[in-house]
């Protein structure tokens, strides 16, 4: 008989139970700040019409690369879906009556066909919160403090770093840049702090900019004022996007120093986010060590989907933010922070020939609210006791005969060594 290959999918993984008892810990950390910020759950299904998620309002030529297509039986093109921001535009579009505005968040998984590195899989776990009917900055503000929660909360420094599409693009139109090129220009920006600005300039060239062009960007890079917002404004007085983007900034920065978080959050003149979804305010979340090079965390306004799915070109101020599970897990193992093998057991059971009755007593704990494991598989004590050692259970009940007899059993914290006794009729 032929065995069978039994291998993970290149860039799928499983998460054995030491390993998701953490990621459920961070998954239940997210969840817990969203409800706190007072979001509503969401659920879209994984499978999309390609049509829906190939839009021009969806995720920009370079995501859709990566899509995974396939047909049903009925030769209708379909897709799994690349993120939770098209799916959540799709069932704003398809609902009239929801109430706007509308804070939701939905923690689910996608799917991509592209590179792997550290943190970056092809089968993935997005935790997203978007916000519709909100023009102003705040709703950027609320997310960016929403995120620095969380990642207080997980024991993770980071740093967002945020930009506006509208000044960026802007300054690329006063520039000389040709429009058919700007969404192309904007992503090899994108790649300036990981390739340096000689790659970036041989980029560029490549593309065909004019030389006057090229000139002005790498002055532009190049200028030790560019992540001062002043730099831009003898440029908003020359093009309306450059105006609209440094007034909006100017009142993201009013809320980012009154909520005393602007040291957190720094602004990046070159920070581009490829999606060409993005209309406004764009961030990205790293962390402080660098020990993950890229984003944990990203997001901005894309005010044009909603409207561009219905096909009225109606603007509905939509902004939203992005975490990746997985590549949060990873941060975590890679921090000095000890993770705990197993902290959802206050109990662990061990009978000594006495199955049924510590069976009940088991039950009897649970009815009470604690979480129990019961040792069904009849280890020695030495062994079940170096169990609940590696395990990090704090507390252990042995059952015995003898314990059976004088109706009671003992409770022995692992850490300190103590014992009590617990009195329990078995009969």
């Amino acid at each position: 008989m032929k065995k069978m290959d039994y291998q993970n999918v290149k860039g799928t993984k499983d998460y054995l139970p030491n390993a998701e008892v953490v990621r459920r810990d961070i998954r239940r950390s997210l969840e817990d700040v969203f409800i706190q910020y007072g979001c509503k759950p969401l659920e879209t299904p994984i499978l999309n019409y390609t049509e829906l998620l190939s839009s021009k309002y969806a995720g920009g030529a370079e995501i859709l690369e990566e899509m995974y297509t396939l047909t049903d039986r009925g030769e209708r093109d379909l897709a799994l879906r690349y993120d939770l921001t098209i799916p959540f535009a799709k069932v704003v579009a398809m609902n009239p009556t929801l109430r706007i505005p509308l804070k939701r968040y939905e923690i689910g998984k996608v799917f991509r066909d592209g590179p792997i590195k550290t943190g970056r899989l092809r089968e993935f776990t997005q935790c997203d919160v978007d916000i519709v009917g909100v023009e102003s900055q705040i709703a950027e503000a609320e997310l960016m403090v929403m995120a620095l929660d969380i990642f207080s909360r997980l024991e993770l420094n980071v740093t967002i770093q945020y930009n506006n599409r509208k000044l960026l693009t802007g300054i690329l139109e006063v520039f000389g840049t040709e429009n058919a090129k700007i969404n192309k220009v904007v992503l090899i920006l994108d790649k300036l702090e990981k390739v340096g600005i000689e790659a970036v300039i041989s980029e560029l060239n490549e593309l065909g900019l004019t030389t006057s062009a090229i000139k002005l960007i790498k002055q532009f890079l190049t200028d030790k004022n560019n992540s001062n917002l002043s730099y831009f404004e003898p440029f908003s007085k020359q093009n309306e996007k450059v105006r609209q983007g440094l007034e909006e900034l100017r009142a993201l920065d009013s809320f980012l120093y009154y909520l005393n978080v602007n040291k957190q959050c720094v602004f990046n003149p070159f920070l581009a986010r490829g999606l060409e979804i993005y209309t406004g305010t764009i961030y990205e979340i790293f962390l402080s060590n660098q020990s993950i090079k890229s984003s944990i965390g990203s997001g901005g306004r894309y005010d044009n989907a909603i409207g561009g799915l219905k096909g009225t070109n109606e603007n509905f101020s939509t902004v939203g933010i992005s975490f990746g599970l997985d590549v949060i897990y990873t941060a975590k193992s890679m921090s000095d922070t000890q993770l705990k093998e197993n902290p959802s057991i206050d109990y662990y059971i061990i009978p000594l020939g006495t199955q049924k009755e510590s069976l009940l007593v088991a039950n009897f704990l649970r009815k009470k609210g604690y979480k129990v494991e019961f040792e069904m598989s009849n280890k020695k004590i030495g062994k079940a006791l170096e169990k609940a050692n590696k395990e990090k259970i704090r507390s252990v009940i042995i059952i015995g005969e003898e314990e059976i007899k004088n109706n009671q059993f003992k409770i022995k914290n692992m850490i300190s060594g103590e014992e009590t006794i617990e009195i329990y009729r078995f009969k």
